[in-house]
């Protein structure tokens, strides 16, 4: 195959990059399944790519993909932006309704999806895509939408491809839009992130700067790529430096996760926050807490150290044996869990960024003896960040400026122009302030704070944090009311039936109500007078949440839609 060179920083050129240098080395497949190499995903990626242009789509059209992680998300996502159209990955998770909506307002041509995520339109009366693709070969019907399954279409590809003849694409440049991410925000209702190639790949070279990365690794995937995370750190930097890259396949359940580790090894996992705080709270704590001389050792410095590396060393096997970073960022890291993972010497690295940037803003570098716990280390090659309006402790919102900073929000020009200044900063609605080692550390979100009648300010996040560091919690939400804070908790009721087995419903709310005075009064012994809970409601069932886990607060504040 002939293929006409791209230029600039773009996706397209990583790709032919990769494949040139890495060409029969493992690049991409589900786990435990045998991998495809690059130069065989490059071939894929082209022939669908001339199957895209053979089906009508043109430089600038809108191709959406609505599937879970595979190695074909991959490929359908790198032949789009291999013709110069733009890529709309949605989050496998959105309702049916934001689906809608999505398809709705980017009138995509071909939409790439699966069997499980084929039912959210086949239904649908009107037609979101003149064609539907399933990756997974799923050979279903659609009312309004004709559906071919991958296989098909790959076939269907080379057989419309004379071997010998140049592959002709659009030329792509770094400042063509390459994606366009619906947010799933924890504070409103979802924009469109405009993001260029140089945008993505500005920050997968940054990413690549903050470790020494071998071809010999292999990344385990367990975030959605659909996911400006997961798909900057988790699918183009491993692609970039010749990795391998396997997906689970299915959700990461410690037992999952267990199998897949033990056969796979991977040398790097990106993680939310909420993988390491259920390991921390669902096996590390409970072995310590219920040995009395693991307790008592722990107390002190020396002895405390010494245990929690021997458990660094069983969790390392727990991740396969051979774990060389495991990357956390998404949300924001409980410290007591952060604490551990520092003086357990486990590898890990807390990131700072969100979909605008592409998303990487701070982290790292790994190995910096100066990061501080309860950081995210320093801002990343390239980019800028400032503290706007800082108060007298230093604290103000996070604002940025880099190549990965987005284009702006699509059709909305009053959004983009309230969080993009001409000069270029992004106003990220994020507090923070940067320490004396120049490390940022990131403190809420500034419509979280809450003004108090007496005019001060209560960070709600931090003490979230102390109310989720109780075993029996498994997440919680401080809100304010009448002027008074109160607390939402959603237990752990695995933890709370034990406790409770063989007693009555009576004693059984008994118990609760026990539980939760204990814990409010806890928790104000540990935070200023200001930050005290008036109550602590039981939460019958989880909070509604984004991809990275955050709870989407403005369905539960009614303070929140004004802000």
């Amino acid at each position: 195959m002939k293929l006409l060179a791209d230029v600039g920083m773009t996706l397209n050129y990583i790709l032919d990059a990769s494949a040139d240098k890495f060409a029969d080395r493992p690049a991409i497949g589900m786990a435990m399944e045998t991998p495809m190499s690059y130069a065989t995903m490059r071939h894929r990626v082209l022939l669908v790519a001339e199957r895209l242009l053979h089906d009508g789509v043109e430089k600038g059209d809108r191709v959406a993909i609505l599937a879970e992680n595979s190695e074909k998300w991959g490929i359908a996502y790198l032949a789009i932006v291999r013709i110069g159209a733009v890529a709309v990955p949605i989050l496998p998770e959105m309702p049916e309704g934001d689906v809608h909506h999505i398809l709705s307002e980017m009138r995509v041509k071909v939409l790439f999806t699966s069997s499980r995520q084929l039912e959210k339109i086949e239904e649908a009366r009107q037609p979101f895509a003149e064609k539907l693709v399933t990756l997974d070969d799923y050979q279903g019907r659609a009312e309004a939408m004709p559906i071919v399954t991958y296989a098909d279409y790959l076939r269907e590809a080379r057989e419309l491809h004379a071997e010998d003849a140049p592959l002709v694409f659009p030329e792509v440049g770094e400042d063509d839009l390459a994606a366009i991410l619906y947010t799933s925000g924890s504070s409103g209702y979802s924009k469109a992130v405009m993001l260029t190639h140089k945008n993505l790949t500005a920050n997968a070279y940054a990413a690549s700067g903050l470790m020494k990365i071998s071809p010999d690794w292999t990344f385990l995937s367990i975030l959605t790529m659909a996911h400006a995370y997961e798909f900057t750190c988790g699918f183009v930097l491993p692609l970039l430096n010749g990795c391998r890259i396997v997906y689970a396949g299915k959700a990461p359940t410690p037992a999952i996760l267990q199998r897949i580790c033990r056969h796979e090894k991977p040398q790097v996992i990106f993680a939310v926050p909420l993988v390491m705080e259920k390991i921390y709270k669902k096996r590390v704590r409970p072995s310590i807490e219920q040995s009395g001389v693991l307790s008592f050792c722990c107390r002190y410095r020396l002895g405390r150290a010494l245990i929690y590396r021997r458990i660094c060393a069983r969790l390392l096997e727990f991740f396969g044996g051979r774990l060389q970073l495991m990357g956390i960022g998404g949300a924001a890291l409980n410290p007591e869990v952060e604490q551990f993972l520092a003086e357990a010497r486990f590898p890990y690295l807390i990131g700072y960024g969100l979909t605008e940037g592409a998303p990487l803003l701070a982290g790292g570098p790994f190995g910096d003896q100066s990061i501080t716990v309860g950081s995210t280390g320093k801002p990343m090659p390239g980019v800028e960040i400032r503290i706007a309006n800082a108060n007298a402790n230093g604290i103000g919102e996070i604002q940025a400026a880099g190549p990965n900073i987005m284009a702006g929000y699509h059709g909305n020009p009053e959004a983009t122009a309230q969080v993009l200044s001409p000069g270029g900063w992004l106003s990220t609605g994020d507090l923070g302030r940067f320490d004396d080692a120049g490390n940022l550390c990131v403190r809420g979100r500034l419509k979280n704070v809450i003004v108090l009648s007496n005019g001060e300010n209560v960070y709600i996040e931090p003490i979230e944090h102390k109310i989720n560091a109780f075993p029996w919690v498994a997440e919680s939400l401080v809100l304010e009311s009448a002027g008074k804070l109160e607390a939402w908790v959603y237990p752990d009721y695995e933890q709370i039936d034990e406790q409770t087995a063989g007693q009555s419903p009576g004693e059984r709310h008994q118990r609760m109500a026990q539980l939760m005075e204990e814990l409010r009064q806890r928790i104000n012994e540990q935070v200023a007078p200001s930050s005290r809970l008036s109550r602590i409601l039981e939460r019958r069932e989880p909070f509604v949440k984004t991809a990275t886990h955050k709870i989407k607060r403005y369905l539960y504040d009614p303070n929140a839609a004004n802000l």
